[in-house]
């Protein structure tokens, strides 16, 4: 009897080891396209002039505030999103982007769905450990200008848009708080 169990167990452990997964695509498990561009950031805000001159840090009293940058839809090589989730000015746009290089930017763009304003980013960079987070470790770094259509200097008559650049610049997010 000991024999007709011990031959059934040996059949019913064959039988599962022969089953396997199929595989549905021949795609390894991995990040996206844009995975060491993508993140949460901690940034804070400086105003400059037409020049590039520093006029004011932190005008608005803001403090830190967050910043995400991540893949599209179609996990695209060329271009990225660039999101405050209304924590600034409310925009959400795509970005021009050079992956190997590290860069973003983009021309004149619509900087939300509604169509309130244009918007424009120069001199995007994240710059892979050059920050230092709360412990004193490396950390991934972000920069960028960036200026909008709907920004008035004074609010005069005479209208002038783009009249400053904003500079967004902080570290990826580590979830440390002080």
């Amino acid at each position: 009897m000991k024999k007709y169990i011990s031959i059934a167990f040996a059949v019913f452990a064959l039988s599962f080891s022969s089953i396997s997964c199929s595989v549905e695509t021949d795609e390894e498990p991995g990040g996206t396209n844009v995975e060491k561009m993508a993140g949460l950031w901690d940034v804070t805000l400086s105003v400059l002039d037409k020049d590039g001159n520093l006029i004011a840090e932190d005008p608005w009293n803001m403090g830190v505030f967050n910043v995400m940058t991540y893949n599209t839809a179609d996990n695209s090589t060329t271009e990225m999103w660039l999101d405050d989730d209304g924590n600034f000015w409310n925009f959400k746009f795509k970005v021009g982007i050079n992956y190997s290089a590290r860069t973003f930017e983009c021309g004149e763009t619509d900087y939300d769905a509604k169509g309130t304003g244009k918007a424009k980013v120069l001199s995007g960079k994240i710059l892979e450990g050059a920050a230092k987070n709360l412990h004193g470790m490396p950390n991934d770094s972000i920069v960028f200008d960036i200026a909008f259509s709907d920004d008035d200097e004074d609010g005069d008559e005479v209208f002038d848009p783009y009249c400053y650049t904003y500079r967004i610049s902080g570290q990826r997010f580590t979830g440390f708080y002080e």
